[in-house]
């Protein structure tokens, strides 16, 4: 009762300030981080994202998505600033250790390191020490602000690379071989299902990639009732079924695990795929 309660006086205000909520879509809302929006604020985020999901309008969801972190993403990394060495070393960094197994096990060498979703660069840099023997290490986000931080923050790294803008168009123009790709907790989620399918299958056509994902999963996604993606979480980010997908764009997985957060109603998938690689 409350939630449609909630719906109603949202899809009203947004009825009676059509200014507003566009301003509000444009600059970005799906993620809503301690008080940065009003309680109208977020009636209105609740009203447009349900009227984009009862739609299914994926293409507006995603662009919610992408507006978000390109105008809003260096205020959500003030904000978790500490999450690498709460979150990501104690809970991710094991999957990393499985890429270094495999590099070890091959005879391939690989020479760039693409993370999609850099964020502050403190994985790609992390990544960078890990790996000595790969010559590059991109990071690409859509926050331009936040690029031009990571840049000034890791100068005097001469391997690592920074930039900004729509990972899909940076990979269609500079894809190779003896690439890999990483994406760590939550990057893939904000593609549709459609583009993520087609970013995949790019990918594994170049001779000799390997992929890492670490993405979310909404807990209420059954993939044998629903085996396609669906909307989750607070954000209504996409949770992918990302074992049948990698594999429909022909990776070999070469790990797959998954972590449940019952209190925050998802889960991690941690994935190793390989396209290409003996």
């Amino acid at each position: 009762m409350m939630t449609l309660l909630k719906l109603f006086l949202g899809n009203l205000l947004v009825l009676l300030q059509p200014n507003k909520a566009q301003q509000l879509a444009t600059n970005g809302m799906t993620l809503v981080i301690e008080d940065s929006l009003s309680f109208r604020e977020r009636l209105m985020r609740g009203a447009i994202l349900a009227k984009a999901e009862l739609a299914k309008d994926d293409q507006a969801l995603a662009k919610y998505h992408h507006d978000y972190w390109k105008n809003r993403g260096t205020e959500y990394f003030e904000l978790t600033d500490d999450n690498f060495e709460s979150v990501f070393m104690p809970d991710c960094s094991f999957v990393f250790d499985i890429l270094e197994e495999k590099l070890q096990e091959t005879e391939h060498e690989f020479t760039t390191l693409v993370e999609i979703g850099a964020g502050n660069g403190d994985i790609t840099h992390y990544l960078s020490e890990k790996f000595p023997q790969i010559e590059q290490f991109i990071g690409i986000d859509l926050s331009e602000a936040q690029t031009e931080k990571n840049r000034e923050k890791y100068k005097d790294h001469p391997k690592l690379n920074f930039v900004a803008g729509d990972a899909f168009e940076w990979i269609e123009n500079n894809g190779a071989s003896n690439m890999i790709f990483v994406t760590s907790r939550g990057v893939l989620e904000y593609f549709t299902q459609k583009r993520l399918l087609v970013l995949l299958k790019m990918i594994s056509f170049f001779n000799r990639v390997i992929f890492v994902a670490i993405e979310p999963n909404g807990l209420d996604h059954d993939f044998m009732k629903n085996p396609g993606s669906q909307p989750y979480g607070n954000e209504r980010s996409f949770s992918h079924n990302y074992m049948a997908y990698f594999k429909e764009a022909g990776f070999e997985l070469v790990h797959i695990s998954r972590k449940v957060y019952a209190e925050n109603d998802h889960s991690l998938s941690f994935i190793v795929a390989q396209s290409g690689v003996d």
